[in-house]
């Protein structure tokens, strides 16, 4: 017996998808299947399944379509803007034009020839392609996330070497974890490291009185202190606890580093060498213990308080 399937093409995770295919798929019978571009299912297993283009047709795809399209039980194209007419987009960035049209617009007739069905999104939508004879697919809200876990590291272009560091261990503990993100502090060659490893944020450096700012959002978990060997970090201080303090999250420092005076592992932080499987196991503990990061935290708050008390040396 065939196995039916409902394949949804996408260029990747997108809100199109979570907003509007999805929630119209919710009382789908046959398994619900999401493809990039790159996903080409066979000949075979696309037989009497189901195909749903989420805003744009692949190349290889259309090949592919064009070869099966007899055996498909029904065939979807969805539009959430009006791709279908390049004046429409007139006015915006010429690269994203050039992407609607190479990989939108001028499939308007090819889909029409293969008897696409036409879901769109807006009121608006459906009565321009009225012709189309097109569905009215409504949005629904996306389902609140899990309980998350926000790490983050930051640190100015001189721990350029760190952030290197670091990103091998991110990749590991994010895809062993769902509920981490990560955030970090960096310009375009950050973002270009950074941009294949899923829940990371990249944010753009800023001016110190910004910062603060910045760094008084709530919202991080766990803040990372790495420090690699390098004579340039031998003149570091230990204000990496006081930021880190300060987000309301627990550190994970580096040892050596100049902080080992003020940290008691595994009661005001962590302490940690610099070797990538302790850094990926310090994380994943915290991030799955969130009673236990909230009593490191608060007392990493009155290490500060203390240290904040007038002394006499």
């Amino acid at each position: 017996m065939v196995a039916r399937r409902t394949y949804i093409v996408e260029e990747g995770p997108n809100p199109s998808t979570d907003y509007f295919v999805l929630p119209a798929l919710k009382h789908e019978v046959n398994p619900v299947i999401r493809c990039t571009w790159a996903d080409l299912p066979s000949e075979q297993d696309l037989a009497y399944s189901s195909v749903i283009f989420v805003r744009y047709v692949p190349a290889n795809w259309k090949q592919r379509i064009a070869q099966v399209r007899s055996t498909l039980a029904r065939l979807v194209y969805f539009m959430d803007d009006d791709l279908f007419d390049y004046q429409a987009s007139t006015g915006l960035p010429w690269k994203y034009r050039y992407k609607l049209a190479v990989h939108a617009t001028r499939h308007r007739a090819w889909l029409q020839q293969m008897k696409v069905s036409l879901w769109v999104s807006t009121p608006w939508l459906k009565a321009k392609y009225a012709s189309h004879n097109p569905a009215l697919v409504e949005p629904e809200p996306i389902e609140a996330p899990s309980p998350a876990c926000r790490v983050f590291y930051h640190g100015s272009a001189s721990h350029r070497d760190e952030i290197e560091w670091l990103k091998p261990v991110i990749e590991q503990c994010i895809d062993a974890n769902p509920s981490i993100s990560f955030e970090i502090i960096g310009d375009h060659t950050v973002n270009q490291l950074y941009r294949s490893i899923p829940r990371v944020t990249v944010v753009h450096p800023m001016k110190w009185p910004s910062y603060q700012t910045f760094l008084a959002t709530p919202g991080r978990d766990i803040g990372l202190a790495p420090m690699l060997d390098h004579p340039f970090n031998a003149s570091r201080s230990h204000t990496k606890f006081f930021d880190i303090t300060r987000a309301g999250a627990v550190g994970i420092y580096a040892k050596p580093g100049p902080w080992e005076h003020l940290i008691a592992h595994e009661e005001n932080g962590m302490l940690c060498p610099m070797e990538p499987q302790s850094w990926v196991d310090a994380i994943l503990k915290l991030a799955e213990a969130p009673a236990i990061r909230q009593a490191l935290v608060q007392n990493a708050k009155e290490k500060i308080t203390f240290l904040s008390n007038p002394r006499v040396l």
